[in-house]
Order: C-alpha cells, then structure tokens, then sequence
C-alpha cells in the first residue's frame, strides 16, 4: 500500500493557494485547506474532493496563536506527520501609497500576517515534517508595493 502524502496549505480558501491545495489533491495527496474563515475554507476544500480527491478544511488564523497550536495539533492527530508545507496566507496593504504615507497599523498587520505568520507555522508545523521521509516547506510571496518614499 502506497502511504499518501499529506499537505497543508496556508490561506488555500482562493486564489494562488486554492489552485495549489487543487493541483496537490490531483496528484494523490490528502490535501488540508488552511484558512481562517470556516465557510470559506469549507467551501473550497468541497470544491476540491469531486472525484474522490482529498481535501478537507483545517481552521487556520496564521496571526493567533492558539489557532496555530491547535492546526498543528489537529494535523497530528489526524494523520501523525506532515510531508508538505505550502505557507501562502497572505494580506495586502495600500499599495497606491507610498510607505511614508501608509497606515502603521496596516503595515504592522501585513507584517503579522506575511511575516511572522510564516515563522509561527513553520515553527509549529516542524515537529510533524520532521516525522516524514522527505519533508517540505514552500514559502510564497508576493510584492509588497512601492518602496519609493
């Protein structure tokens, strides 16, 4: 019997990391669609399993760190390992104004999302990867705006 690799992906309820979390499940794997919306992440995980393809919705708030805590446990619960990282959750900030004119707390909650949201998974993630034959971990990104002052 062939062991199916598990993954998780961050913010996979649209976008980028929907197409991801979609891709991964077509390959074979049992896909978690991280999100911090319930009805969203519900949504897109339901949208991913026609044809028998493997997806289910894992509640995922990359700023909180009980919900971070509570993921990593869910998943070790659930399957004892993760193979597959994807961190992907993301927020944008104004990018029609420059960084001398953009909100600070705006700034500070782009940072809390796409920085230290990252750090937080992986750090809570890491004890499950260790348990696989080939871990990995796959971080995204995406432009911030203008740097011009």
């Amino acid at each position: 019997m062939v062991d199916v690799k598990v993954a998780l992906v961050t913010g996979a309820n649209k976008g980028i990391g929907f197409a991801i979390a979609q891709k991964l499940a077509r390959l074979g794997m049992s896909v978690l669609v991280g999100a911090r919306d319930s009805s969203r992440g519900e949504q897109a995980a339901a949208r991913i399993r026609p044809e028998g393809l493997k997806a289910q919705y894992l509640k995922l708030d990359v700023t909180e760190a009980v919900s971070v805590e509570d993921a990593a446990r869910a998943v070790d619960e659930r399957f004892g390992r993760l193979d597959i990282l994807i961190n992907n959750a993301a927020i944008a900030s104004d990018t029609t104004l420059p960084p001398s004119e953009a909100s600070l707390d705006n700034i500070r909650k782009v940072f809390e999302t796409n920085f230290f949201g990252v750090i937080a998974v992986t750090q809570a993630m890491l004890p499950l990867l260790r348990k696989s034959a080939a871990a990995r971990i796959v971080n995204l990104t995406s432009g911030l705006g203008s740097l011009s002052m």
